[in-house]
Parts: C-alpha cells; sequence; structure tokens
C-alpha cells in the first residue's frame, strides 16, 4: 500500500448548485476526534498525515481515518458484482488489520460494520455514482427526495430504538439513519444532514460530469440488499440522463424518512403536495415502473435490477418476511424478534441493542448477519473467491492503475488520488491525470499498463498517448 493521498480537486464545501458555503456544520461530539492527542509523545496534537493515517491499497480502494473511525473506500466499479466483491473485501481487511493491531497490542478489537453508537452518533455509508453534468440540479434533486425517502423498505439494515428524539415509543425500525436528517439538501455531512447531498467534487472531468454523493444509506451486510439499493439507485440516475422529470413530490421528505422507518407494516400513506397520498412501496413503483419501461433489455444487470426490484416490491406488499434470506432489515427482525418474544423482552431492552451490534460485527466467528451467511440463510451473489480477489485485485476500471502504481511502482509515488498519481522518474516530476478516465474505453489502457514491468515503460506509454492522456 501507499500513503500521501493527493487532495486536488477535493473541495467539501462547494455546492452542486453553483456556489462554495463558507463553513461546513461541525457535529459538536466530533471536536474530540478533530484535535486528536498524540499518543506516541504525551503532549501536542497529530500532524493531518498521522491523524488521517490515509493509505491507497493494492485493490485500488482507500482506507483512512475517519472522525475517529476507519473508513473504506472501495475502488471505482462499473458492475454490481465486483462492488458487491469490494465491498465484502473491505470487511476482510479491516478485520486483518483488527486482528493485527489485537495482536501487536494484546487488545482485543472489534469492528462494526453499521451507522449508529446507540448514543446518538451516527457514521454514514457513503454511495458515489457517475453522472451527466447536464441534468439540471434541481431536477436531480426532486426526483431523488421521494426516491430516497422510501429506498429504506429494501435497502435499511433495520435498528432497534429511535435517537435524538424523546417520548418515542420503543420500536424497531427500518433504517439505522433515518433519526439523522434534518433537510431536504446541503453541502453537509456530519451535522444538519440532508437527505439530498449536494457536494460537488466530480473526481473526473468537471464539465462532463459529476459525482452524486449519497449519504442516507445504511451500511448493508447483505450483498443482495446492496446490489439492490446501488443498481436501483444508478436506473434512476439513468432516468433521470434520459430526461425523465420528476412525477412525485412528497409534502415533507425529511419527516417521510422517519414515517418510513418506524413503519413495519408498510401501510403508512406519505402526503404529497398535490394527489393522494402513496405508500413507501407505492412511490417506489413508480420509479421502477419507468425504469421498466425506458430502460428493459438495456444491459443484463439491468433487466437483473428491474426483476428483483419487482420481487421485492411484491413481497414487501404481501408478506417481507419472506425476504429475509436478502434484506437485512428482514433479516435482523427475524432473528431479533424471536429472540425478544422467546425472553418476553420490549423494545427498549438495552440487551437487543448489543444484538443489534452483533448482527454487524465483521468478525466470521462473532458476527450475527455472517453466522446467518454460513448456515445458508442469506442469499449469495459473489464468491468467497472472487472476494479474496478483491482484497489485492483492482476492477477493470481507472483503479486498476491506481493499484498498479501501489503494487509495481510504489517508492515513486509522491501522492495519490481518485483522480490521478503523481509519481517521480529520472529526478522528474510527472502528474497522471486520470479525471478522464471513466469510459469503458479505459479496459484498453489497463491492457496495455499490465505490461507495464517499469517506470520507464509507463512514461512511454503515456508519451505514446500524450494526445488522449494529460500528464
Amino acid at each position: 500500500m501507499v500513503s500521501g493521498w493527493n487532495y486536488r480537486g477535493e473541495d467539501p464545501r462547494r455546492d452542486m448548485r453553483g456556489y462554495t458555503v463558507s463553513a461546513l456544520s461541525q457535529n459538536p461530539d466530533d471536536a474530540q476526534f478533530d484535535t486528536p492527542h498524540n499518543s506516541s509523545t504525551g503532549t501536542g496534537k497529530m500532524s493531518r498525515e498521522e491523524e488521517r493515517s490515509d493509505r491507497v491499497l493494492a485493490n485500488g480502494a482507500r482506507l483512512y481515518n475517519d472522525h475517529g473511525h476507519p473508513e473504506y473506500a472501495t475502488p471505482e466499479c462499473r458492475t454490481l458484482l465486483d462492488l458487491v466483491a469490494h465491498d465484502k473485501a473491505g470487511e476482510r481487511i479491516l478485520h486483518r488489520a483488527a486482528q493485527r493491531r489485537a495482536k501487536t497490542k494484546g487488545v482485543p478489537v472489534s469492528i462494526y460494520k453499521n451507522n449508529t453508537d446507540f448514543h446518538g452518533s451516527s457514521y454514514g455509508t457513503h454511495e458515489g455514482y457517475l453522472t451527466r453534468r447536464d441534468v439540471p440540479t434541481d431536477a436531480l434533486i426532486a426526483a431523488l427526495l421521494p426516491f430516497f425517502a422510501t429506498r429504506q423498505i429494501y435497502a435499511g439494515a433495520g435498528k432497534v430504538g429511535v435517537e435524538n428524539e424523546s417520548g418515542v415509543k420503543p420500536l424497531y425500525q427500518l433504517s439505522q439513519r433515518a433519526d439523522y436528517f434534518n433537510v431536504e439538501a446541503s453541502v453537509d455531512t456530519l451535522h444538519n444532514r440532508p437527505l439530498v447531498n449536494t457536494r460537488d467534487e466530480p473526481h473526473s472531468t468537471p464539465s462532463k460530469y459529476r459525482r452524486l454523493h449519497v449519504i442516507c444509506g445504511d451500511a448493508n451486510m447483505s450483498e443482495y440488499a446492496t446490489a439492490l439499493k446501488v443498481g436501483t439507485t444508478a436506473l434512476v440516475l439513468t432516468l433521470l440522463e434520459d430526461g425523465l422529470r420528476p412525477t412525485i413530490k412528497l409534502e415533507n421528505p425529511v419527516l417521510a424518512v422517519k414515517q418510513v422507518s418506524r413503519d413495519l407494516t408498510l401501510k403508512k400513506e406519505l402526503d404529497r403536495t398535490s394527489g393522494y397520498p402513496l405508500t413507501a412501496t407505492a412511490v417506489q413503483r413508480v420509479y421502477q415502473q419507468e425504469a421498466e419501461n425506458r430502460l428493459r433489455g438495456t444491459s443484463e444487470e439491468t433487466d437483473w435490477i428491474l426483476n428483483e426490484w419487482d420481487t421485492v416490491l411484491t413481497a414487501l406488499e404481501t408478506d417481507p418476511m419472506t425476504l429475509a434470506d436478502r434484506l437485512d432489515w428482514v433479516a435482523k427482525y427475524r432473528l431479533l424478534n424471536e429472540f425478544r418474544e422467546a425472553e418476553g423482552m420490549n423494545w427498549g431492552d438495552p440487551y437487543l441493542q448489543s444484538l443489534d451490534l452483533a448482527y454487524h460485527d465483521i468478525d466470521p466467528e462473532a458476527g450475527l448477519y455472517n453466522g446467518l451467511e454460513q448456515s445458508g440463510e442469506m442469499r449469495r451473489l459473489v464468491s468467497d473467491a472472487r472476494i479474496e480477489a478483491a482484497t489485492t485485485c483492482a476492477p477493470d476500471t481507472r483503479a486498476y492503475l491506481r493499484g498498479l502504481f501501489v503494487q509495481r511502482f510504489g517508492s515513486a509515488v509522491k501522492s495519490i488520488g481518485w483522480n490521478g498519481v503523481a509519481f517521480e522518474y529520472e529526478n522528474e516530476d510527472y502528474l497522471f491525470d486520470m479525471n478522464p478516465l471513466v469510459e469503458e474505453n479505459v479496459s484498453a489502457l489497463n491492457e496495455e499498463f499490465a505490461g507495464a514491468n517499469s517506470l520507464q515503460d509507463v512514461v512511454a506509454i503515456l508519451q505514446q498517448r500524450k494526445n488522449e492522456i494529460s500528464f
């Protein structure tokens, strides 16, 4: 792996609506992590480099410290199965790091892939989608608000209890993140969180693309739930690029997020600004039918998403418990509710929160989800061999080039980021700009670089392609 992250092109204050905010909202609870204590010297503060501990891995992923917890960012993926494999590979990488830390320090280390500490704090599971810049921002936001408010009916990870709100009867809800959204749209991520994040960091050619930065989703343990969550969102963005404009406007999307999450019957109707109220499944049906009508036959993956989207919505309308082998919130509910009823507990019992947490333990020997998977109770999409390969091998995107530099030429790398690699060769500095490398034709470039066994080979390839590649 390589340290030294390149922040070129990153500005979390830049809003896709055409302006830059002066400052981001800060959660007061994060202050203790924003100025960490240097335990090696006993005094002072860590440098930014020490604090972030940024590492770029051989599979093209990024691993770093983010406000007191480890964050793994998958490499760029073009297919759902690649994404699922690299998401699960992240669990293995983090678990092995925890094991190594525990062995070195003699102290047990547990890592949970979830979104809440059950004490009022939340940490996100962010998604990034490459979208065309020519989709009007207002149309993008308007279309995503109803979709994100209801996507949790199949993408939610399930949660025991309610946070940051007093007087609510203890219950089980669909989503771990639903309690934490306050506004419809903004660039903030840590406080006053928006349902639609408007951060404008494209990590690609800015005039052509934007990167939709999604912060409202849960951390899914289920491979199927991850694929359906990302796949349906990608299809909605394709619809917007195809000219679809919003047909549904909820009266209060932020309130709707909480209403949907706290309704296990899925019968709660959401008020609209015009027209009769709709249930969350009915809202999702609108998007699914539009995708069916416009996108069926586009690709094998698209047809899989459409089929599963339809199947899941039908099951949610009839008997959600039949989805216990696919959706996290259903699997967790069945597991915890059986225990709760056997022990005569209510949902306010702290022990149920500990079981909720255990569901997300990434340790194969301790995690409740992993136990379900090992007993054959959860539907798999990728093999263990494919996941293991993804811990060291990048997908066939520009991430392959990033991983190649890490594996073969790490000592020459000065800094590295999503959109480029800065390296030194024969006392000259080079910047390999990867911003344009987001189209499918990057595969041919990857094949060419696969034969590069020296930096001389790398520079020769770049010079031969200087009309196509900036360096």
